[in-house]
């Protein structure tokens, strides 16, 4: 598992979850990686993570109201 590097208050913190925690999401939400939200492999906030197509990234928001949420894309 690695963490985005890059750091600016607007870019979310991304994280390329490995093969047992995309496997755990995947069973959670009774989903295939085909119904996920995709990602581009070329997204710039993806780039210090060494991604390939088929990766699951957890982006985690933080919100004034909602506290912290985790969202989860595929790289394509």
């Amino acid at each position: 598992m690695s963490k985005s590097k890059i750091s600016h208050e607007l870019v979310p913190e991304h994280r390329k979850l490995d093969e047992e925690e995309g496997r755990k999401i995947l069973e959670k939400y009774k989903i295939t990686k085909s119904q996920m939200p995709k990602i581009d492999v070329a997204d710039p906030a993806l780039k210090t993570l060494n991604v390939k197509k088929g990766d699951i990234i957890e982006i985690k928001r933080k919100s004034e109201t909602a506290g912290t949420t985790l969202y989860y894309r595929v790289v394509y």
